[in-house]
């Protein structure tokens, strides 16, 4: 990831000193069937991290933060083939235009609208080089034209600016996503984009973050409860300092009113670039980059309690097995199977000691409840840099449970990234 890579990696020298001498904890090590579907290089892409997507057709749409026809990132589809292969093409490349207003390094996930356009951010790029809105519309000649409906002003601006994270529709067709930087407080801002019936669109700003106990740099989007309040995370900031998961609820003036649910400390857990997702009775789960009580993060959930307050739990410690084969340092949205199982990546972590990778690879992993009320994590894979390494984006299902999912690549110039398929 390009953008604000300091903030990323804040802690992860600390991190990479700590000596786990730690008892075994409850992990195991499942061998899923893995498959490199594609491997990027700098023409196509570099970099993805991303969630993937499926359509209707069951194609996979992805971004990737570099590389691509102009060095600035592309939006890819990959499309399976009879024989098992799957195709794939750029159907966008960015910073196409002069100065690159168009947009550049994408890295947010992508969402369709019910007409099959697709929209996303750019963290860079844009008429005043802060990041942009943006949307490609198919043509019928198989291209695809690419618009951009809002470009930050960054510096010197109340709207924010380099939104990492994608963005979400509402039910009237309105846009809402975060920016990292900038904004009236200067820690990032929660935005709504509004069309209008020239078709532009009208960005407004529901909360500016000032780097208080309010938090600072959400660098995840934000999700929806069922009454219309938006929920996300930060990476610093709230009343630890550590990072904080937030609620903006609408006021009848039109105005948003933010609350923050839960104010991580190091011992709990620290740095949240991942968002949040609801289970079935409204508990919030999320993962944390550093710190908790074996330094590598944790999967945490959040209950709330009757008084309006939120009770956080720790899922699993990272670093909990020596040398940290169990992963640490998750930067990935979780996904929930229908038996109520959690799957996600880590960043770092699993075979230490492979080439390419100082602090590990990363791995895929699965949370399961125990009968003992806890829960056992499961490493599905573990990445050796062949060609994969550092998964930072999320999974996806497909209708037959297979997982999906992107690596980023080595940041060495020997691997760009590459799309897997787990069969569990």
């Amino acid at each position: 990831m390009k953008c604000d890579e300091s903030l990323r990696r804040q802690g992860t020298v600390q991190l990479m000193l700590i000596v786990v001498t730690l008892m075994m904890g409850p992990s195991a090590w499942a061998a899923g069937k893995y498959k490199t579907l594609h491997t990027f290089q700098p023409s196509d892409g570099s970099q993805p991290s991303a969630d993937l997507i499926f359509d209707a057709e069951g194609n996979l749409y992805g971004t990737a933060a570099g590389g691509g026809p102009n060095a600035s990132g592309t939006v890819f589809k990959l499309a399976p083939n009879p024989d098992g292969s799957w195709t794939q093409s750029v159907l966008y490349g960015f910073c196409s235009l002069s100065n690159c207003v168009d947009g550049a390094t994408p890295q947010g996930d992508l969402i369709f609208d019910g007409a099959g356009n697709l929209y996303g951010t750019t963290a860079n790029g844009g008429v005043s080089n802060f990041g942009a809105v943006f949307k490609l519309m198919p043509n019928p000649a198989g291209s695809w034209k690419e618009s951009v409906l809002y470009s930050f002003t960054g510096t010197g601006g109340r709207d924010g600016g380099e939104p990492i994270a994608g963005v979400i529709f509402d039910t009237s067709g309105n846009l809402y996503g975060t920016t990292l930087r900038f904004g009236a407080g200067g820690k990032g801002v929660v935005f709504e984009l509004t069309p209008n019936t020239d078709g532009s669109w009208t960005e407004s700003v529901l909360h500016s973050f000032t780097g208080g106990t309010d938090g600072e740099g959400p660098w995840a989007g934000v999700i929806f409860d069922q009454a219309g309040n938006l929920y996300g995370t930060t990476v610093l900031g709230g009343a630890q300092g550590d990072g904080a998961v937030f609620r903006l609820a609408p006021n009848p003036d039109g105005s948003w009113k933010e609350s923050v649910l839960y104010s991580f400390r190091g011992k709990e857990g620290g740095y949240l670039y991942t968002p949040v997702i609801f289970d079935g009775a409204g508990n919030l789960y999320g993962a944390a980059f550093n710190f908790g009580p074996h330094g590598g993060g944790v999967v945490f959930k959040l209950t709330p309690n009757p008084d309006g307050s939120w009770k956080e739990s720790a899922l699993h410690s990272f670093c909990s097995l020596k040398n940290c084969r169990d992963g640490y340092s998750s930067v990935s949205r979780l996904i929930f199977d229908q038996a109520g199982n959690l799957f996600g990546t880590t960043e770092l972590g699993g075979h230490m000691s492979t080439m390419g990778c100082e602090a590990g690879c990363g791995v895929v992993f699965k949370l399961a409840p125990n009968s003992r009320g806890g829960w056992t994590e499961t490493v599905l894979h573990t990445f050796l840099d062949r060609p994969g390494a550092d998964p930072n984006a999320g999974l996806i299902f497909d209708t037959s449970g297979n997982l999906y999912g992107t690596t980023a690549g080595d940041n060495q110039g020997k691997t760009f990234g590459s799309v897997f398929e787990i069969k569990p």
